[in-house]
């Protein structure tokens, strides 16, 4: 009886355990969830008052008696307009991949979302952001069209992986 009884105690401390961990997971993959979407948000912010100074400097631009020097000078902001738009077009990828992401999901095979963590490194498959910190950790956001995010990519607990001269265990 006695046996019995420690195994169901055991049993529920190991649920409540693993319940909190679970809980503070997900807190850990809301608060990078969020740091990527302010990432995305200032780089719009950015984008968007580039191409907003580049239309007045455009329609501010005069024809001077250095015709050359002009065409020059409008050449050069054309071009800075098309790159502008070309990193508007990366940014609304971007915020297409995050809003695909439900961050309650855990998932036993790495998914667009996921939370890693291994034996070198913690990653977050989202959107390569870089590095953030959450409680004092590192975390990686990384894409899944990244070198070390297609690697990752499907697999689960205990798979390794061989990334940069290194094997990468992953831990959770």
């Amino acid at each position: 009886m006695a046996k019995l009884v420690y195994k169901i105690i055991k049993r529920c401390y190991i649920g409540v355990f693993l319940h909190l961990i679970m809980k503070d997971f997900k807190q850990i993959k809301l608060h990078l969830h969020k740091a990527c979407t302010f990432y995305v948000n200032e780089r719009l912010k950015t984008v968007t008052n580039t191409i907003e100074s580049n239309q007045k400097d455009l329609l501010s631009e005069t024809k001077s008696s250095a015709g050359d020097k002009h065409e020059t000078g409008r050449a050069m902001l054309q071009l800075e307009m098309e790159k502008a738009g070309q990193q508007l077009a990366t940014i609304n990828d971007m915020k297409s991949v995050l809003s695909k992401i439900v961050v309650e999901n855990i998932s036993e095979k790495v998914c667009l979302g996921s939370l890693i963590i291994t034996n070198k490194a913690n990653y977050y498959l989202a959107i390569s952001a870089g590095k953030l910190t959450v409680d004092a950790v590192d975390y990686f956001a990384v894409s899944t069209s990244s070198p070390i995010g297609k690697q990752l990519l499907g697999k689960k607990k205990g798979d390794i992986i061989a990334f940069n001269s290194a094997e990468i265990q992953i831990v959770i």
